[in-house]
């Protein structure tokens, strides 16, 4: 759990882990030495509540560093401004775990409207399900707070520090051109908020979106992305506009 000056979320976050019927997990919060009372409260957890607090290179350098101090064989991200939608949550899609060799688990997420919203959702359908094919190529159709990994994909592979917003969807479409077992379920995981830092519609995310995906394939398909990026970025501008 990547953390950084969101002690009051992170308390709300910390406390939806709690409750959870399921208790065979271990909590890892890598703080990014924040300065607003946070080190401090993380020195009161005990286990399976585990922390550092350091200098670090932004939400994906802590993500990375939670991979490896990980000793689970299943990982799951959740932000501090998220929380899980019940307390059943991991006893559900605990069931899975041993399931045909699956290497993905996909839910379902909750967005709560906060101050505005992105243009690909509306307020009469704040609930997402995970889509696993070509689309992805268009849009990111799974959300890191409803997925569950299989540790062992992180093997050879972490998340990118060259993007600063949009790593989980490198990540995403690296995970998809390979092919790996998955499983989409019905389970809601977790209430998301809809101003996170992937929906505030700047510009250096849709550029960021249209580099990732040149990586992933060919700059032969550079025009096709850089449209497609600039596209997006102007009906969001349209949106905040007319709202």
């Amino acid at each position: 759990m990547p953390s950084f000056n969101n002690l009051k979320e992170l308390k709300e976050c910390l406390l939806s882990i709690e409750k959870q019927t399921y208790k065979n997990y271990e909590v890892l919060i890598i703080d990014g030495d924040s300065n607003d009372g946070t080190k401090e409260f993380l020195k009161t957890l005990e286990a399976p509540f585990f922390s550092v607090s350091e200098k670090d290179k932004g939400i994906y350098d802590a993500m990375n560093k939670g991979i490896n101090r990980s000793k689970g064989d299943w990982l799951y991200f959740l932000g501090t401004d998220d929380m899980f939608y019940s307390k059943e949550v991991l006893k559900k899609v605990a069931v899975h775990f041993e399931e045909n060799e699956l290497e993905l688990i996909f839910g379902k997420v909750q967005y709560t409207i906060k101050d505005f919203y992105p243009f690909i959702y509306s307020k009469k359908k704040t609930e997402k399900k995970a889509t696993w094919n070509w689309k992805i190529w268009v849009r990111n159709s799974v959300h890191h707070q409803a997925t569950f990994y299989k540790k062992s994909i992180f093997t050879n592979k972490k998340y990118s520090l060259n993007y600063k917003v949009l790593s989980d969807y490198a990540m995403n479409i690296f995970l998809y051109k390979r092919k790996l077992n998955y499983k989409i379920t019905e389970i809601l995981i977790a209430k998301c908020l809809s101003s996170g830092v992937s929906k505030k519609g700047e510009w250096n995310m849709y550029k960021e979106e249209a580099e990732l995906k040149i990586e992933a394939s060919s700059m032969v398909l550079y025009p096709v992305f850089y449209i497609l990026s600039s596209c997006k970025f102007l009906i969001k501008k349209l949106q905040h506009a007319v709202r």
